[in-house]
């Protein structure tokens, strides 16, 4: 579809101008915009942006919460051929000032009064925090506004009637405005966190965003008659994607909650039928559905307890229409009435055709519970720089261990050292104002690369594993990602520690750490006695937990191609601590893996060699500033290696 977001609102304003676009709940009322009146709107907005003497090419920065004026003025810059830049609302004015100075920024959109104050803050400020360009700020809410006076600060509704007076003096404007822009040109300028420099701004095309928005409603079947609860920050690329991109392919509703404190309540009344989360929401429901059970009486508690071993045992295959018994149907069905109805309703879920989670990796267990009571969520893949488009999972060939297949109009492979390299309609056009970083991403060839490391099954299923970076390989050729297998053994609370080691080896050794707290109240409630961290590590009892540990992330690993051969062989648990203060982590916690690998080169070659027990004594800081010794002769242990196991599609 060679086409533009501008475009593609004229296109919904004709075909069905009456249907519902946007709403938003103010004072307890929900307030609807037809297609229609979205459309006047946008154009009065942009109307009013060329008489303050907004001009193609200029960037405009937009920050607030989901409000139908703020997605609205996406369209209204589009519209003049200016382009967008969302920040994140929670920003303070110093994160605010680099995205300012940098996009060159002279117009912007606020939503309330908070976000006015940063502004002019900023606007007013000397040094690095300065921005002075900063000469046009409109504003939506008007609260707490009424005697500002400073220059260039306008509201909306001003703004709009600025718009209707230049429309009837230049009445062409807008439609030729709409009709010059391009598919490739840029559509948003989305600024990367700066985790590891300075903040990048990514911009994206309309033929980009449109390109990954069409795969998703034709994978999905995403329609006009979808509602969608906007509710996550506009300056991410997956709000952008789902309440922005989507919203226009497909012409479902977008609906803006009161306040993030009524997301909940909001969402139980639209009942939405698409919705998009990262797994700590879906985190939280489960929580708060636990939480509710624990109250519940004993009646209840074993209704929800039987019903739940069905849907663990049958629900995610009757919601892939995959072969189930008859009984188990009924039971699941009698179920859906007693208690997965009742939960779904709670969290909002009733309506739900689709849902995704996406940023973040998600338990399987929370993966299973909420597809097992029969709500369709799925993961997808992507990065800002491939509009979180880059694989995605399709009904009935869900895996658990997997981000998905290749979504329509990308080429993905893995290259020789892991990483995830990735071509097609969704990749970015380049960074702004940065040309050699955006020659350190794209190749020769036009792939971008991620930074992540994956693997692809025999299915064609991504699973990611690590940062690249990080990844090595076995002596065997099989690839070896450290983090991957240690969070798996992190999960479990009796392990506070792990690192393994892997490169250039026949087979994974691992170094343990108990959690002493966790261990200590399962040790008293033993009534095994202890004199101290050392004793405790080393009990027998204490060691036969860690193998059990183990060896279920090594059951893990075996169903989980491309891991099979990573499964861990022996390990130990250590004697102490790990500790930033004796330079074996960093301050946040992360394994300088390189410093811990010189240190304990003694124990590393013992897991290396037949030996069952290795001495080691090694120096120690304490919190006073002392320095001291701690010795042990730790035991080695062999863990059980499982064959491949192979997850059905």
């Amino acid at each position: 579809m060679a086409t533009t977001f501008p475009r593609l609102l004229q296109k919904h304003a004709s075909e069905r101008p009456s249907a519902p676009a946007l709403r938003e709940k103010e004072y307890g009322i929900w307030q609807t915009w037809s297609w229609q009146r979205a459309l006047d709107e946008v154009r009065w907005m942009a109307m009013g942006l060329s008489a303050l003497g907004f001009a193609p090419g200029q960037n405009l920065a937009i920050v607030g919460d989901n409000r139908p004026h703020l997605y609205l003025m996406f369209l209204a810059a589009q519209s003049l051929r200016g382009v967008p830049v969302p920040m994140y609302q929670d920003a303070v004015a110093a994160e605010m000032a680099f995205v300012l100075r940098d996009a060159e920024v002279h117009f912007a959109f606020a939503e309330d009064q908070e976000q006015v104050d940063k502004l002019l803050e900023l606007r007013a400020a000397e040094g690095e925090e300065a921005v002075p360009g900063l000469t046009h700020i409109i504003y939506d809410d008007p609260r707490g506004l009424r005697n500002y006076t400073d220059a260039g600060l306008i509201s909306v509704d001003e703004l709009m009637a600025l718009g209707r007076k230049h429309d009837e003096l230049h009445p062409q404007l807008f439609g030729q405005g709409v009709a010059q822009g391009q598919p490739d040109d840029v559509s948003v300028i989305l600024y990367t966190s700066g985790t590891t420099g300075r903040p990048k701004g990514v911009c994206q095309t309309h033929a980009s965003f449109i390109g990954a928005a069409e795969g998703g409603v034709t994978t999905d079947g995403l329609n006009g008659k979808d509602n969608v609860l906007s509710y996550l920050p506009p300056a991410w690329v997956g709000d952008h994607l789902f309440s922005l991109a989507q919203w226009l392919v497909a012409g479902f509703t977008i609906n803006c909650p009161e306040s993030s404190d009524t997301v909940a309540i909001d969402m139980r009344e639209i009942g939405p039928t698409y919705y998009f989360a990262p797994p700590r929401v879906f985190e939280g429901m489960l929580t708060s559905v636990s939480i509710r059970m624990e109250d519940a009486a004993r009646i209840k508690q074993r209704m929800h307890a039987v019903f739940m071993d069905v849907a663990r045992r049958v629900g995610a295959d009757i919601l892939d229409g995959k072969p189930v018994g008859a009984l188990d149907r009924l039971k699941y069905a009698l179920g859906n009435v007693l208690v997965y109805g009742p939960l779904k309703n709670a969290m909002g879920l009733t309506r739900i055709r689709v849902a995704y989670t996406a940023g973040a990796a998600i338990g399987p267990d929370l993966f299973r519970f909420f597809r097992s009571i029969g709500v369709n969520l799925k993961q997808l893949y992507g990065q800002t720089e491939t509009c979180a488009y880059v694989c995605i999972q399709k009904n009935g060939r869900v895996k658990f261990s997997s981000v998905g297949e290749v979504a329509p109009g990308i080429e993905l492979k893995i290259a020789d050292n892991g990483e995830v390299l990735v071509k097609g309609v969704s990749v970015l056009k380049e960074y702004y104002k940065r040309p050699d970083a955006t020659a350190e991403v794209m190749d020769a060839e036009g792939y971008f690369h991620t930074g992540d490391a994956g693997v692809l099954d025999h299915d064609g299923h991504l699973r990611i594993i690590d940062r690249a970076k990080d990844v090595g390989k076995m002596a065997g050729g099989a690839m070896f990602a450290p983090n991957y297998i240690e969070n798996k053994l992190k999960f479990f609370p009796q392990v506070k520690e792990a690192v393994c080691f892997g490169t250039g080896r026949e087979q994974v050794c691992a170094f343990l750490n108990i959690d002493f707290d966790a261990v200590g109240n399962w040790a008293e409630r033993q009534g095994l006695p202890y004199a101290g961290y050392v004793d405790l590590a080393g009990k027998p009892e204490v060691l036969a937990m860690m193998k059990e540990c183990v060896e279920k992330v090594n059951a893990d690993l075996a169903a989980e191609e491309g891991m099979e051969d990573t499964q861990i062989a022996r390990f130990l648990v250590l004697h102490k601590e790990l500790d930033p203060d004796d330079d074996e982590l960093t301050r946040t916690r992360k394994v300088r893996r390189n410093f811990i690998g010189d240190k304990y080169g003694v124990l590393i070659d013992a897991l290396y060699s037949d030996r069952s027990e290795q001495f080691i004594e090694t120096a120690v800081k304490f919190e006073d500033g002392r320095t001291g010794k701690v010795s042990a002769t730790l035991q080695i242990l062999e863990a059980k290696r499982f064959p491949p196991v192979r997850e059905a599609a």
